[in-house]
Formats: C-alpha cells, sequence, structure tokens
C-alpha cells in the first residue's frame, strides 16, 4: 500500500511538472543585470536556478570552513554522551563512585546537565555522601527544579531527615502540583515522619497518578494504613480512625491485623475478634489466625472451639495448628496443646512454635525440655541448627511429616480434584 502512494505522488508531481514547464514556456521572463559595464541577461527560470546552486556553494563553503574549528565541540559532546552511558551502566551496577566522576564530567554539557547532576546526585546518596548529593541537586535544580525537588526530599529522607523532606513537598502537595514520583516520596516522607494523616491523604492522588503498579500501590496503601493504626493513641482514637477508612481499605490483612492487635491492646477485644473472625470469613489468612490465636478475652473456649472446626478445611495449615496450640496451652490443656504444636513444627518450624511448646512442656512440670525448646526458638531465631526432641517425648516416637487429610480444600473448605 506504501509503494502504491509513492507511485501516485510521482505521478503528480510529474503532472505538476509538465504543466509547469508550459506554463514558463510560454513567457520564460527576462533578467537583466549591470554593474559597473557588466551585463548578464537570463531567463527568469535560469536567474532562479543559478541562485540556489550560490547558495548551495557558499553553504557548502561555508561548513568547510566551520569544520575544522568544530572539531573540539563535537569531540566534547561525543565524550559527554559516553560519560552519561558509562556513568548510568555504573550506577545500576552499584559502583557509585566511578558513576558520580562519570556523571559530573557528562554534566559539562549544557543538554546533558540536568539528568546527568540528578543521576550523579542519586549515585553519591547511595553512597552515603548526602552533602555531595545535595551540592550536586543546588546544580541541578537550574536546570531541572522539579525533579531536583523531589530527589532532595529522597536524599533528606534517607539520612533521616523526613521532617525535612516533608516540609520540602508541602506547598506543591497542597497546590496539587506534585509530579507522580513526588507523591510517592511525599507518602514515605510523611509516614517516616509521623504524620500519617497527610500519608493518608496524599494516596488517592497517588494512586490517579499511575505511577505505581496495582501491586506496589497496594503494599505502599497498607504500609500507609498500618502505620496509621499503630500511631493511635486511644481506643476512641483508633475507632474512629478505623470508621473513617474505606471498606476497601480495611480488608487488607495486614491492616486488620494490625487493628486488631492495636485494638487489644486498648482493651477492645471483642471488635478485634470480629474483624479478625470477618476478615477470615472473606479470605483465610495465616498472619490473622496466628493473631486470632494470640488474642486475650474470656471467651477462649468458644474461641478454641471456633478455631478446631477450621481443621476441616485448613488441616495442613502450621499457622492454624500453632494458634490452637497455643489457645490450648492458654487452657491449660496440655494434652491437647502438644500434639497441634509438634504437627506445627513438622510442617513449619518456627521460633513461635518452639516457645509454645516449651511453655507447655513447663506446664506440664518438664523443665528441661521446656528449656531444650526454648533454646531451639532461639537458635530458630538466629538461624541457628535445633536440637530435637528426643524420640520418647514424641508422639508416636517421632515428629509426623505426612500431610493429616489425603485431600487439599480451597479457602471455601471445597475439595480440590486430583490432577
Amino acid at each position: 500500500m506504501k509503494l502504491w502512494r509513492w507511485i501516485l505522488a510521482l505521478v503528480i508531481v510529474a503532472a505538476l511538472a509538465a504543466f509547469g514547464w508550459h506554463w514558463i514556456a510560454e513567457d520564460p521572463g527576462y533578467v537583466l543585470v549591470r554593474f559597473r559595464g557588466f551585463t548578464v541577461q537570463t531567463s527568469l527560470l535560469a536567474a532562479v536556478v543559478i541562485l540556489l546552486l550560490l547558495w548551495a556553494l557558499l553553504g557548502v563553503l561555508w561548513r568547510s570552513v566551520r569544520w575544522p574549528f568544530g572539531a573540539f565541540s563535537r569531540r566534547h559532546r561525543r565524550v559527554s554522551r559516553q560519560s552519561l552511558a558509562d556513568g548510568l551502566v555504573a550506577l545500576m551496577e552499584g559502583r557509585h563512585g566511578d558513576a558520580e566522576r562519570d556523571l559530573h564530567r557528562a554534566s559539562r554539557l549544557d543538554k546533558l546537565r540536568g539528568p546527568a547532576l540528578l543521576a550523579a546526585a542519586e549515585a553519591a546518596s547511595r553512597r552515603g555522601e548526602h552533602a555531595r548529593a545535595l551540592e550536586a541537586l543546588d546544580q541541578a535544580s537550574q536546570v531541572a527544579p522539579r525533579a531536583a525537588r523531589v530527589l532532595r526530599a529522597r536524599v533528606l529522607r534517607r539520612d533521616g531527615k523526613a521532617a525535612e523532606a516533608l516540609a520540602l513537598l508541602s506547598p506543591e502537595a497542597d497546590s496539587g502540583n506534585l509530579s507522580p514520583g513526588g507523591w510517592r516520596e511525599f507518602v514515605l516522607a510523611a509516614v517516616a515522619a509521623g504524620d500519617t494523616r497527610r500519608a493518608r491523604s496524599a494516596l488517592e492522588p497517588l494512586q490517579k497518578s499511575g505511577v505505581m503498579s496495582a501491586r506496589a500501590y497496594s503494599a505502599l496503601e497498607t504500609l500507609v494504613l498500618v502505620a496509621s493504626i499503630q500511631a493511635a493513641g486511644d481506643g476512641a482514637v483508633l475507632n474512629t480512625l478505623w470508621s473513617q477508612l474505606p471498606k476497601a481499605q480495611r480488608r487488607a490483612p495486614a491492616v486488620v491485623d494490625a487493628y486488631a492487635r492495636k485494638a487489644a491492646s486498648h482493651g477492645l477485644v471483642l471488635p478485634a475478634m470480629d474483624e479478625v473472625e470477618s476478615a477470615l470469613r472473606r479470605e483465610w489468612s495465616p498472619q490473622l489466625v496466628e493473631t486470632y490465636g494470640q488474642l486475650a478475652g474470656d471467651d477462649l473456649d468458644a474461641r478454641l472451639r471456633r478455631a478446631e472446626g477450621w481443621l476441616d478445611a485448613h488441616p495442613n495449615d502450621p499457622s492454624l495448628l500453632l494458634a490452637l496450640g497455643r489457645m490450648s496451652a492458654r487452657l491449660h490443656l496440655w494434652s491437647k496443646a502438644r500434639p497441634y504444636l509438634e504437627r506445627s513444627l513438622a510442617l513449619v518450624p518456627s521460633a513461635s512454635a518452639w516457645e509454645a511448646l516449651g511453655d507447655t512442656y513447663d506446664g506440664m512440670g518438664d523443665t528441661a525440655l521446656a528449656q531444650r525448646c526454648y533454646r531451639n526458638a532461639i537458635a530458630l531465631g538466629r538461624g541457628d541448627v535445633t536440637e530435637p526432641l528426643p524420640e520418647s517425648n514424641v508422639i508416636g516416637g517421632r515428629l509426623d511429616t505426612r500431610p493429616i487429610a489425603i485431600e487439599e480444600r480451597d479457602v471455601h473448605g471445597v475439595p480440590r480434584l486430583k490432577e
């Protein structure tokens, strides 16, 4: 199709040239130039062609004369572009000292000054040279002020000066003129400075900017909401905050977990358990199950029976087994707590399970095994090798690592068919 367009264009040009030639041939015009006794006579078309040829000749002569004088500037541009490329590669490879040196060289070319100085400031910041980074940003702000401001806020936040970073971005945030990267940096600076209210208010424009993927934005939103919940000073403030959050923001397991723990610390155990149970009905979460087993309250018997009912749908969940073991131990049901905790350890060893098993053995009066479990909890937390329990003290002679149930079920308790 493109070939036919070219053919059509050539036909049109040829037709115009033919008609134009006949039009000029009828009256070619007459040009007379007389200068100091010299006389030149020609047609108008020939005069135009001669002028165009003279113009082209003068252009070639001018470029030929300028070429030796422009060799230095051409070399400067080539070297600067190569320095910028080398500096960016070094920055990505983690050679921050080399990157900073090459990028400062590249900044000598005016067209590359802004991006080169910004990248040099980032390299200096990653090295921990925050003063040098701020010096580079002072120069970069003359070329790229908005980008330099956002990067300056990032450098200040990395240097532990989150309040200064927040104050730097606040004027543009209040007027709604922050760049997409600026909104993200504003949220992080507000969280680091403890101003969770401003961090929450910046989430909406950050989401609208589209600078972050859905997963990255969800993680940042969860970080802000968890920090906001943890900053609540009393139960009234916590409940007010929780009621003001949109329903979508109250569904994340990490957010529900933070609310439940904070509410329980303020004595609001029943609201905490209600939120955890509602969240577990919507979506199974090992994190929330573990929290459910740690919450205080007087209805521990009922909660234990309710949690035991979840075993049918989640028989091999170590967090559920750990929660059941903890609640059984708190009720002094040592013979019930022990197999739950041993089963949890057999599936996924954890310091929490070893500690709970130590509490169980201590309640049973076996101090030696309790101390071994506590040592294993400390060792596992450090990444060291744990000491297994004697086979005579393990139910069945050894820890059973086979699945409790042959069939696997989904979050709704429906059995999955084998492939």
